[in-house]
């Protein structure tokens, strides 16, 4: 069997959880949950990170007895069957692959806004260059770093994600300044309901910590590492969150944010500082970079995975002999996100890739009850209070699907189509 290198140490694997959480979500997928949730958003940030910590615990006790490269879908392959697996990479894939079209769009976004920002300010800057020309040369030149191997990608996401923490570091202590407390009124203007929907969209921002799971075989002293790196990643996710929440809505009233592309930004704009909200847009230009770089070092190991299983073509787990990284994996999955960004919209493809994840974390709890059973005497990381966590991870992720369902009916409607082809190619490939 092809194998991978272990390169990874915790810090490395911390950083690309924490690198692959901390981008799209906070910089402009926040708006469109501002727009459901209101100042309650910060309410909802803490609901959707108690779902993803169901979810990484899980995630944790499955990576340390499982430390295999696919994430997700080596789980459901080991502990429940090839079909429910197949389904499941599947969709993981799927998912990815749609959220990272959009993170190409973000980026874009913030990187046009960065520009105006330069010129607005009498300080020219490079040619204009539209928006999708920009998302397909990321998406590109981040499918060329993953190429020349996982370290080197890991060296460039720990400056990345060491510059975005303290660009939104900056941000929150800059503006806690300049806070209107009258903004924060209504702070719930939609209720429970709302605060749910803006949950389900932020959903979407804490899906990275499964990034380290699906690099499980390149990280060293996995048993340890892989569950500690996690839980790292995404407590100061949560903290880094809720903190911007707080200091973003109070800057300006939460109907400015719900219609902006570049939330942070426009809540930057309130300070009256150049510099600040040239600060804050160049961090989103970062961050979105970091969110590509390790959504596409997740992509080509899953699919890397499914072809060493064979249920995906074998060509696809070849691993390049000199730079040790499944290039061919690589190649189409960034080639695929390369087509979507031409063509992405920001709110259907939030709210495809949160309700698919969901679908793909209801299979990962279903894997984590499972392992009990069928690995009794386990020595790796225990889920405390087994098997309450996976029950309770899979009734949040059903409240959410449905909470996104009321929000955009067509994220079910596609998601499910989704699931569908895919249950159907599986059945066509056994004929």
């Amino acid at each position: 069997m092809v194998e991978l290198k272990r390169t990874l140490n915790l810090f490395d694997a911390t950083a690309i959880g924490i690198g692959a959480i901390i981008g799209a979500g906070i910089f402009v997928v926040l708006g469109l949950a501002v727009g459901y949730a209101g100042p309650a958003v910060v309410i909802s940030m803490i609901v959707a990170g108690i779902v993803a910590l169901f979810t990484a615990i899980s995630f944790a006790e499955l990576s340390s007895a499982i430390p295999k490269e696919g994430g997700t879908y080596i789980f459901a392959y080991e502990m429940l069957n090839p079909f429910v697996a197949f389904v499941s990479g599947c969709m993981w894939l799927f998912a990815q692959i749609v959220a990272g079209s959009a993170v190409c769009i973000g980026l874009a976004g913030y990187f046009v806004s960065f520009e105006l920002t330069l010129r607005d300010a009498g300080l020219g800057g490079l040619p204009l260059l539209p928006l999708k020309i920009v998302a397909v040369t990321a998406a590109l030149a981040l499918t060329a770093l993953n190429l020349v191997g996982l370290k080197h990608s890991a060296r460039v996401n720990n400056v990345l994600v060491v510059v975005k923490i303290l660009v939104l570091c900056f941000f929150v202590v800059i503006g806690a300044f300049h806070i209107n407390s009258q903004n924060y009124s209504p702070f719930s203007p939609n209720g429970v309901s709302g605060i749910l929907q803006g949950a389900g969209f932020l959903f979407f921002a804490y899906l990275g910590f499964g990034r380290i799971a699906a690099l499980g075989e390149e990280v060293k002293n996995p048993k340890r590492n892989l569950p500690l790196a996690i839980f790292l990643a995404l407590a100061a996710s949560i903290i880094l969150y809720v903190m911007t929440g707080v200091v973003a809505t109070g800057l300006v009233n939460y109907k400015v944010l719900a219609g902006s592309g570049s939330p942070i930004a426009d809540a930057a704009k309130a300070t009256g500082s150049f510099s600040v909200v040239a600060t804050v847009s160049l961090g989103a230009l970062v961050a979105t970079a970091s969110v590509l770089l390790t959504n596409l070092l997740g992509l080509s190991r899953v699919s890397f995975a499914m072809a060493r299983t064979g249920q995906f073509p074998k060509a696809l787990a070849k691993v390049n002999s000199k730079l040790g990284t499944p290039y061919l994996s690589i190649l189409v999955t960034g080639a695929l996100m390369s087509v979507l960004a031409l063509t992405s919209n920001l709110l259907q493809t939030a709210a495809i890739t949160s309700f698919s994840m969901l679908i793909t974390h209801i299979i990962l709890h279903s894997s984590a009850i499972r392992l009990r059973k069928k690995m009794p005497n386990l020595k790796t990381f225990k889920a405390p209070l087994f098997p309450l966590i996976p029950l309770l991870g899979l009734a949040s992720c059903f409240l959410l699907m449905y909470s996104l369902a009321i929000s955009t009916v067509y994220s079910l409607i596609f998601s499910l189509a989704a699931m569908v082809v895919v249950s159907a190619l599986y059945l066509l490939r056994k004929l």
